[in-house]
């Protein structure tokens, strides 16, 4: 077994990467402490009462960088740290993996922009490299050269001459073996052709989805073909549960269709050693021994590459709920793949907050009642609801998909059969959703698009606990619910490229049917139901109009994501029409969408529920793709540009994301005697502090 301790090696390796690397200058905004209301918990600040802390600290192109605080961690045991930090740094060294899969040139692309950074010789104040700085920083934030939400490749706003320029006068390019001549010929086009690979995911109809998408997880092959080869891969298996595909990439040799698959030993070897190194420090630091199992298991599926043994962590995963220091670490998410079966990398590395997990365990204990109640089919309907555990988590360290734009909650593992036999675990990211709630609270984008001040107010008053229980609703309640019909095959191979689009609907539609139940008032996670109708006001608007400022002109949906939130407000809109459920009001040349009955809005809501879990109950394809493409595809492209023009007079950024905070070992003799955490303010720098650390890849894997 390794020791717990960090070796000697690894202790001078870490001093020196401790360093920092560039110091760039960022402008701080300077911010007070916010409370956020939460029923029965008494309301905390954002930051300490006497110490400033900044949670803006930067912002380029249409993105804002933030940062959260990780409220109790020093109040942890020294074995709760050292299992923090070791389960971080085991995240960090996946960090490679994610740009790769994403595109097979990304890690070339960012180890350049990496090189210029450190050594461009030339003037770093001149107006074309600040351009290519801000193009860095999209890279570093979206894991590539592709937009983080909407798949759209992006490009610099300095010339292609210029670029080449800055690459004769920087050092320690990635050339490989190629003339500096060849390697700008080669590169330049990556970089500036917005034509070439131009969309990481292509979801469209009619479409071989799999050469149409610049993902890094097929090269060579069709969709047939993949289809195909997954089909008699199933046959073949003893156990046809597995998620076939999940950790693999798929490839032509010699005429044959082959995977490549993620392992120790394997593609990506170099980084899952890494991971794997951690993980072991992390077992012998383990709180219990099911985490300590589950832990174990992990490991085992990164040696091997078996499914078995992560769908053997996945259960242990499940069943361990007593601990105070948790973690996400695998090939989880399929979003990035538009056959929704590879698993992107990520981790999340959590604590337990102990008081707010009392407002999410509320809706967990009543999680068989809202199943009864729900207005789906019988038939689709959970007769026992399996082990769901929830709680609020405390972010430690993010990485890989979830890093540095984070999700808000979390529900896993994503098998339909271990939710059923096994339960599932759901998990709100507590102060990532304080820091964004601090922010949604200084904006006034709410003023602007509410089509009354009494529902500005509703939304002030009510929006951010509004918000938090949407996600605990959608997160506990929401994937956890309904069941396939005996015989349907998962929805990946019946729903298809549209499975993950009709999963997310159908988890907010549970979310918004109940949040006008007064049941909620009951069991005392809300106050009343003017929570309710402050979510039906700000989740309508952002599907009918406000996520629209994410898009850009000319383009329709293509995140999961968006193209759910449209889909579910376009649905009830249209249904409602006949009795002005929900009205579109135009003022002074301005757009509103103001909803004239909530409860008949509730019942919409139950509609489409009830449709969306018989389409996934029974695997109805063109059911689902009917309901996508009519509703959750196709923009408004005078309102897109309406609201373009609306937010850039507010001078808002539609997209957040975080810079992570720093674990540092304390160390004597050889030994961590402690875990100090420090918060960084500089995106950039962390960036390269990163790369100088985490790179574990090389360019082409």
């Amino acid at each position: 077994m390794v020791s717990s301790e960090i070796d000697m090696k690894e202790l001078a390796i870490e001093a020196a990467r401790l360093a920092p690397v560039v110091l760039l200058t960022v402008v701080g905004v300077s911010i007070a402490a916010v409370f956020v209301f939460q029923p029965e918990v008494a309301a905390r600040p954002l930051a300490d009462d006497n110490e400033e802390f900044k949670v803006v600290v930067d912002r380029f192109a249409d993105i804002q960088i933030l940062r959260y605080r990780v409220p109790g961690f020093d109040e942890l045991s020294l074995e709760q740290k050292k299992l923090a930090y070791y389960l971080a740094e085991a995240g960090l060294a996946g960090r490679d993996i994610f740009y790769d899969q994403k595109y097979r040139h990304n890690l070339l692309v960012r180890k350049t922009l990496e090189a210029i950074l450190k050594s461009y010789k030339g003037d770093r104040t001149s107006e074309e490299f600040q351009k290519l700085v801000v193009y860095a920083k999209r890279v570093f934030f979206s894991n590539g050269i592709h937009h983080h939400y909407s798949s759209i490749k992006f490009v610099p706003d300095c010339t292609r001459d210029f670029f080449v320029k800055v690459l004769e006068q920087s050092e320690g390019l990635p050339l490989e073996g190629k003339s500096f001549a060849e390697f700008a010929r080669f590169i330049t086009p990556i970089i500036f052709d917005p034509d070439l690979d131009k969309k990481a995911v292509d979801l469209s109809p009619n479409t071989d989805n799999v050469k149409a998408s610049a993902g890094n997880f097929y090269e060579g092959v069709t969709e047939d073909e993949v289809i195909k080869y997954y089909e008699e891969l199933e046959k073949r298996s003893s156990n046809k549960r597995l998620s076939f595909g999940l950790n693999s990439k798929v490839v032509k040799q010699d005429g044959r269709v082959v995977e490549r698959v993620w392992k120790k030993g394997g593609m990506y070897g170099p980084a899952i050693e890494k991971i794997v190194y951690w993980l072991q420090k992390a077992v012998d630091v383990a709180e219990n021994e099911t985490q300590k199992a589950h832990l174990q298991e992990l490991i085992k599926f990164y040696e091997t590459g078996d499914l078995e043994h992560f769908d053997r962590h996945s259960v242990l995963w499940v069943k361990e709920t007593e601990a105070r220091i948790d973690v996400v670490n695998g090939f989880i998410e399929v979003y990035q793949d538009p056959l929704a079966k590879k698993g992107a990398f990520e981790s999340v590395v959590s604590m337990r907050d102990m008081e707010a997990t009392r407002r999410i365990a509320a809706i967990s204990k009543y999680a068989q009642w809202f199943e009864d109640q729900s207005p789906i089919l019988p038939e689709h309907k959970k007769k026992n609801v399996t082990g769901i555990s929830a709680k609020v988590i405390t972010v430690i360290s993010e990485a890989g998909d979830s890093a540095p734009a984070t999700p808000i909650g979390i529900n896993l593992p994503n098998p339909d059969w271990i939710r059923a036999e096994h339960g599932s675990k759901s998990v709100t990211l507590g102060n990532i959703i304080d820091a964004y709630n601090y922010v949604r609270s200084q904006s006034p984008a709410t003023e602007e698009f509410s089509a009354t001040p009494e529902i500005a107010a509703r939304i002030k008053e009510h929006g951010a606990l509004a918000s938090t229980l949407h996600v605990d609703m959608h997160e506990v309640i929401g994937h956890a619910s309904g069941k396939l019909e005996d015989g349907v095959a998962p929805p990946d191979q019946t729903l298809k490229n549209y499975a993950s689009t009709l999963e997310e609907a159908r988890a907010d539609l549970v979310a918004l049917y109940f949040a006008l139940d007064p049941k909620l008032v009951e069991i005392g996670v809300m106050p009343s139901i003017e929570v309710g109708k402050a979510e039906y006001d700000q989740y309508i608007t952002a599907g009918l109009m406000t996520q629209l400022y994410r898009v850009e002109p000319g383009h329709d949906l293509e995140e999961a994501h968006m193209r759910n939130r449209q889909l579910v407000s376009a649905w009830v809109y249209e249904k409602g029409r006949s009795d002005n459920v929900i009205e579109r009001i135009s003022r002074n040349g301005k757009t509103y969408f103001q909803i004239n009955d909530y409860d008949k809005l509730r019942d919409l809501f139950g509609q489409l529920l009830r449709e969306i879990q018989r389409i996934k109950s029974k695997g109805d394809y063109e059911a689902g793709m009917k309901l996508v493409e009519t509703y959750g595809v196709k923009v408004d492209q005078e309102l897109l540009k309406e609201v373009h023009q609306r937010y850039a007079d507010l001078n808002i950024a539609p997209y957040q994301g975080f810079i992570q905070p720093r674990l540092i070992p304390v160390i004597e003799g050889g030994q961590i005697k402690d875990v100090k955490i420090e918060y960084p303010e500089d995106f950039l720098a962390q960036m390269l502090e990163f790369g100088e650390k985490y790179s574990f890849l090389p360019t082409r894997n």
